[in-house]
């Protein structure tokens, strides 16, 4: 390196020295400001993209509502570009996803929205859900776990998490998630069904019966058609009672 070396004559250096002060000053003056414009500027270009994040999430949210799911997808994406830290994005993403049928991909959007609120409760309920559709059982009951800790009269995670322990076979644990269902909501017909293939996985004719036709009286064409081809009745089908309980509703 070059050091440039300057001589100032003596007669000089007060003027110097008085003019590199008030340069000193005018610089900071000129400086403060242009930081502030700078803020300014940023707060406003945030602002904005804020805006148009939240014009693409309704959007999307549009979309979801009509069963659009890969358009409102798209528009979830668009928005993320945008703003990464929106939570209920990255839960409709996960909706949309799950929709999808695309399991893997949803929980991934799950995970990023319980990362920025670790008490969404949606995105628990539905990371649970996206694992019960993965056979993931133990999992799924450990993120109902965490929605219901949130929200403990969530009905919906206490009737998906009876489903998941009973394809675990803890059926005592999953009866227990269906009553506390019921107890929140008493014409809950989702868990008197589930109650019901529940008792008849247990070969238990007589509570199976007694819990489907409160499912059955409750939403009669639904429960009464499910109840002919779902496999989890299989060992009770040949018992003439539950033979009679469907062909009544015929």
């Amino acid at each position: 390196m070059v050091v440039r070396r300057c001589f100032i004559a003596w007669g000089f250096i007060s003027f110097l020295i008085i003019g590199c002060g008030d340069l000193t000053i005018s610089s900071t003056d000129i400086t403060k400001q242009v930081v502030q414009e700078s803020n300014v500027n940023q707060l406003l270009t945030e602002v904005e993209d804020s805006q148009k994040a939240k014009t693409l999430l309704n959007q999307g949210n549009n979309l979801l509502d009509t069963n659009r799911y890969k358009e409102a997808l798209t528009f979830y994406n668009q928005a993320i570009a945008i703003k990464t830290d929106n939570v209920e994005t990255w839960v409709n993403r996960g909706n949309a996803l799950i929709a999808l049928h695309r399991y893997e991909e949803s929980l991934e959007s799950y995970e990023k929205a319980i990362a920025i609120q670790p008490n969404k409760n949606e995105a628990w309920y539905n990371r649970g859900n996206a694992l019960t559709a993965l056979q993931r059982y133990e999992e799924a009951v450990k993120a109902y776990n965490e929605a219901i800790a949130i929200q403990p009269n969530k009905d919906e995670a206490w009737i998906n998490r009876g489903i998941a322990l009973t394809k675990l076979r803890r059926y005592k644990e999953a009866l227990a998630s269906y009553n506390q269902a019921i107890s929140i909501k008493p014409n809950l017909h989702q868990a008197y069904y589930n109650k019901a293939c529940n008792y008849a996985l247990q070969n238990n004719v007589e509570l199976t019966i007694e819990n489907l036709q409160k499912a059955i009286q409750l939403v009669p064409e639904k429960y009464s058609n499910l109840a002919k081809t779902d496999s989890d009745f299989d060992q009770v089908r040949d018992d003439q009672q539950f033979k009679q309980i469907l062909e009544s509703k015929e």
